[in-house]
């Protein structure tokens, strides 16, 4: 298998690309703006394009600590699903009673997606492909069918396929049947950071890239018209409205820093596939796929023809650590390179290109949250687990929503209004998470939950990305 991997570049394939623009100026002495986002991401550029798209003029500025899709929306699998709840499961087992409402405002938002890629000319390589969730043992089948049952009683317009069906899409050895959502959407991640960046730009939002926020306080109350105050690497800003949008990184509010913990992903990205390699596989689709196990894979092609693999680990560094030096992990390589070798044993010999890490914001519930802060000048939303492409554009809604003292269908949702259970602190957070990842392994070769995982269960906890 090292041999796959020895000329894979250390660098995220989708950050490697010709399109990817100059960096803009850090800010250097004082600023002020109205409303002020802190991150350059998903969230970030949604919530800054929303803001001036709700109100033209408003004087908005964003400040980027790296580049704008530096970390994880400009190296994730580009799966832009409709899902605001990590899934269907999820979504049902915690908030069923407004489960209806969840999945129609989830296809209301993706379409919004769809809509804006268009209006803005963004070229991100859209593609409403499908998804599909396949079993790869026998005992996952019945989830399946549970599942399709259950969506269809939603409405949900899903279709269950058996071996045949699904191998006649794409053919793997390891496929026993699957779930195909046909509304699910692929896209090139970097491309879609870099083109809301520049409809931002036009519409007038102010850009600061390396500018690194190290502390926000609020300056007098709400009777005084204080205005909230941001220390940044070059300077301060202070804003009369604030939406953090950091994710993974560590909480400007000290109140979120049990709430949300950064886990590394792993991905590898191919070389394109020959005309015989394609045919070999078929996939004329280009379906985005991700298997049913704990340490599930993820994978999809390009418009070049190469294939992204990812997922498996899900990684935890002791005290919350990140370190650069974390992106690459060879050994995690080496299991998805040996893992891709057995999903497709037709494709032997396919080299990869690229391998790389990222971050995510893991919370206890598998979804985003939200919250205010400062008399609801200061709104934030994180923990999106690693499905966070489609879902940051309805969290940017609901922060502009909550800023602006709005009662809407959005903040009136139960997963909106509830935040998760926190996690402990160390030593007991390193040694829940490595508890539970022992246990999710094990639960992977045997089929069979422990005590641990029904237990995390019947609290509502999970650990993942």
């Amino acid at each position: 298998m090292t041999r796959a991997l020895a000329e894979a570049r250390a660098v995220p394939y989708w950050l490697e690309d010709p399109a990817r623009p100059e960096p803009l100026a850090p800010l250097t002495g004082a600023a002020q703006a109205d409303l002020v986002v802190v991150g350059g991401g998903y969230l970030g550029l949604w919530t800054a394009l929303l803001a001036v798209t709700r109100e033209p003029g408003r004087d908005v500025l964003l400040v980027e600590g790296e580049t704008c899709g530096h970390a994880a929306s400009g190296r994730n699998g580009g799966f832009c699903e409709a899902s605001l709840t990590h899934g269907f499961g999820n979504g049902l087992s915690r908030w069923p009673e407004e489960l209806g409402t969840l999945l129609r405002l989830g296809r209301e938002n993706l379409d919004a997606i769809e809509a804006a890629v268009a209006e803005h000319g963004i070229d991100c390589d859209f593609l409403r492909s499908g998804a599909l969730s396949v079993a790869t043992r026998t005992d996952q089948l019945a989830d399946l069918a549970d599942e399709h049952a259950l969506a269809a009683s939603y409405g949900e317009k899903l279709e269950l396929l058996d071996a045949d069906q699904v191998r006649a899409r794409v053919d793997s050895p390891t496929y026993l049947g699957a779930v195909h959502d046909p509304e699910s959407a692929v896209i090139e991640p970097a491309r879609l950071a870099w083109g809301l960046r520049a409809a931002c730009l036009r519409a007038g939002v102010r850009i600061h890239e390396h500018t690194r926020v190290d502390a926000v306080r609020r300056e007098g109350g709400r009777r005084e018209g204080g205005r909230i105050a941001l220390r940044t690497t070059g300077g301060t800003v202070t804003a009369r409205q604030v939406v953090l949008a950091t994710n993974a990184f560590r909480p400007l509010l000290r109140r979120l820093r049990l709430r949300v913990v950064p886990v590394y992903d792993y991905a590898l990205m191919t070389e394109p596939l020959s005309p015989e390699q394609r045919a070999a596989i078929g996939w004329s689709g280009r379906e985005g796929i991700s298997d049913r196990t704990n340490q599930f894979h993820y994978y999809r092609t390009t418009r070049d023809g190469r294939i992204l693999w990812g997922g498996y680990d899900a990684i935890y560094h002791y005290g919350s650590g990140q370190r650069p030096s974390y992106e690459q992990r060879p050994e995690t390589f080496e299991v998805l390179a040996r893992n891709f070798a057995t999903t497709f044993p037709q494709l032997e010999g396919l080299r990869f290109t690229h391998s790389w890490g990222g971050v995510i914001d893991t919370c206890t519930r598998f979804t985003a949250f939200h919250g205010t802060a400062y008399d609801d000048n200061l709104a934030y939303a994180l923990g999106f687990t690693g499905l966070g492409v489609g879902a940051t554009r309805f969290a940017a809604e609901v922060a502009l929503d909550q800023l602006a003292g709005l009662d809407t269908e959005r903040t009136a949702l139960r997963m909106v209004r509830e935040k998760p259970l926190p996690f402990p602190p160390e030593p007991f957070r390193w040694a829940g998470v490595q508890a539970t990842r022992w246990s999710l392994a094990r639960a992977d070769r045997t089929g069979k939950e422990n005590l641990w995982l029904k237990t995390m269960d019947r609290l509502g906890l999970g650990f993942d990305s």
